[in-house]
């Protein structure tokens, strides 16, 4: 199922390429937030991105996943326009990789970032609302919407240098939020947070979507994938491993473990419709591969042919587990 939804999306890729001799217009306004074909990246000898192509869609939440080293960053790196690619092409926000204009529209918090310590919050986001452009009249507004957007209104005029890494890290996201940007690029964005922050970049995020605006949330935690994102890519070693849905990653179909008394040894048997059956110890069996609408249907007729149903426990596979596999596939 991944790798069709990975054909599935290089064919796109492809049409799209021979889409981007529309007209500058046209295509600002029909592309996506972020397409790229056969995009590469070496240093010297080591090839950090390998012909990496993708589509990210307006308006979605997009994880970018992979294990540290992966090459996740570097291809933020080039999406962004601070390093050019040794192959391939990509377009962001229609537009070639580093044009001004559209990088005016991009909001990027960076896994590591610094901050003048001598300045305040509030001031160091008036700092950015300069650096973007913005008209001044809009300045304020802007500053203490992004303060308390990211929870940190009550301190907007304490210096950076009291913040803890935490606190440091919801004013990298504040400043990513200046411009009401069009695209959200966001680099391991709550890896310094506790369960609470990790909580509110979660709504944040959600609210970025509610809004129109595209999250291309790049990390290596998984269950911040799982709580938001619509689509993900895997990638490991500057390889795509696999692009979609969390349904097409990890299928539709699941697992479910069944305690049942009352029945014949080797049961199951009579069932195999429904899936592949195993005993996994001399109370438990397991049914791999059902569909979880037919598992109410395995049950009575489980009960139909005289089984006491003592326990089911359905298991869906995890991305935590899809992705380990697909690392090992490699």
């Amino acid at each position: 199922m991944a790798g069709a939804a990975r054909r599935s999306d290089d064919r796109a890729a492809v049409g799209l390429a021979e889409a981007s001799v529309a007209s500058p217009a046209c295509q600002a306004a029909t592309s996506p937030a972020i397409h790229t074909v056969a995009l590469s990246k070496r240093f010297g000898g080591t090839i950090a991105v390998k012909s990496l192509s993708m589509t990210v869609r307006r308006g979605e939440v997009f994880g970018f996943l992979g294990p540290n080293g992966a090459g996740k960053t570097t291809v933020v790196k080039l999406l962004l326009g601070l390093s050019r690619p040794t192959g391939g092409e990509a377009l962001v926000l229609g537009a070639p990789l580093g044009d001004r204009e559209a990088r005016r529209q991009i909001g990027y918090l960076p896994e590591l970032f610094r901050f003048q310590v001598l300045l305040t919050a509030r001031e160091v986001l008036l700092l950015h609302c300069r650096l973007l452009g913005l008209r001044k009249s809009e300045w304020d507004a802007q500053a203490r919407g992004a303060l308390e957007t990211v929870g940190l209104l009550e301190r907007g005029d304490d210096r950076v240098g009291t913040f803890s890494k935490g606190m440091q890290q919801r004013l990298g996201l504040g400043v990513a939020l200046l411009g009401d940007p069009r695209l959200v690029v966001l680099d391991e964005p709550t890896s310094a947070l506790d369960p609470v922050g990790r909580h509110d970049v979660r709504e944040i995020i959600r609210g970025l979507r509610e809004r129109g605006a595209t999250v291309f949330l790049n990390t290596h935690l998984l269950e911040e994938a799982e709580h938001v994102c619509d689509r993900v890519a895997v990638i490991d070693k500057g390889v795509a491993l696999a692009t979609g849905s969390l349904d097409e990653l990890l299928g539709r179909q699941s697992r479910v473990r069944l305690k049942v008394s009352g029945l014949d040894p080797g049961w199951w048997m009579r069932l195999d419709r429904f899936g592949s059956w195993h005993q996994e110890d001399s109370e438990w069996v397991v049914l791999d591969g059902i569909d979880p609408p037919r598992i109410a249907d395995m049950v009575e007729e489980l009960v139909g042919i005289g089984g006491r149903i003592e326990a089911v426990i359905p298991e869906h596979q995890s991305l935590e587990a899809r992705f380990l596999e697909l690392l090992r596939e490699r």
